[in-house]
């Protein structure tokens, strides 16, 4: 099982550490393209115009100017500079605590990839610095990066035949590498009034964060089959599942009552 996850837009950058080394990453075939990136972050971010091109407000400046110096920052295992709603949900810095005396759980943790504007994706345990870029960013020379990443990561990023993906991600993320539609299978959350269902962006993130963690803190293997993936979410959860259906990728939902 592989379980994609987005980064969050705000990082925790790490006090202490040693600075970013791509040779520590996973995926080494996508560290030309890494390296290709973080040029032109570098480049953008000394602009003038950089708090524009990058989408972010003057409180930010710091993160931008982080930028310029990102090969030099200390670095962190990726699921503690993500930081957030759903890594908060997830209970990331417990779970990469334990990982440290659990090489069942780091197996699971290497099975989580975050899907990046900067890396193209790493797995839990990489050790990445904080830094600020989207991928519906226009980076520079190489244009809107989700349409950059996409060719890249249709060839590096395989998945066996046989493996179920559970997809977290948000749209930008999924148009990079949307994935075989068979294997996939999208998490959501929706609060049901009783007359209407709304999707509250929150929620969705807070409930994908805790079922991911229970999925992982759980001794059990990371199922192996959607139908094994739905029983695991209905022992915490009222759920609702939706097959596959034309492009789209079948669905688990949470269906949370007012």
């Amino acid at each position: 099982m592989k379980i994609l996850l987005p980064p969050s837009e705000g990082k925790t950058p790490a006090s202490s550490g040693d600075p970013l080394d791509f040779a520590a990453l996973s995926a080494p075939d996508l560290n030309p393209h890494r390296h290709t990136v973080l040029a032109q972050l570098k480049q953008v971010s000394e602009r003038d115009d950089a708090l524009e091109v990058l989408g972010v407000g003057a409180t930010l400046a710091g993160d931008v100017a982080r930028n310029v110096e990102i090969d030099s920052l200390p670095c962190a295992p990726a699921l503690l500079t993500y930081s957030g709603v759903l890594y908060e949900a997830m209970g990331a810095p417990d779970l990469v605590t334990a990982a440290e005396a659990d090489d069942t759980l780091a197996a699971k943790l290497r099975d989580v990839h975050v899907f990046s504007a900067l890396f193209g994706h790493v797995h839990g345990l990489d050790p990445i610095p904080a830094y600020r870029l989207a991928m519906k960013t226009e980076l520079g020379a190489l244009g809107k990066l989700t349409s950059w990443w996409k060719p890249t990561l249709a060839q590096t990023f395989r998945v066996d035949p046989a493996e179920v993906i559970l997809d977290c991600r948000s749209s930008d993320y999924r148009a990079a590498w949307p994935g075989p539609k068979d294997q996939v299978i999208t998490l959501g959350a929706v609060k049901d009034s009783g007359t209407k269902r709304s999707v509250v962006s929150h929620w969705a993130k807070y409930y994908r964060g805790e079922f991911v963690g229970r999925l992982l803190a759980d001794e059990r293997r990371l199922p192996q089959s959607h139908d094994e993936l739905l029983g695991r979410a209905a022992e915490h959860y009222e759920v609702e599942y939706t097959a596959a259906a034309g492009s789209r990728p079948a669905a688990l939902t949470i269906v949370l009552r007012d």
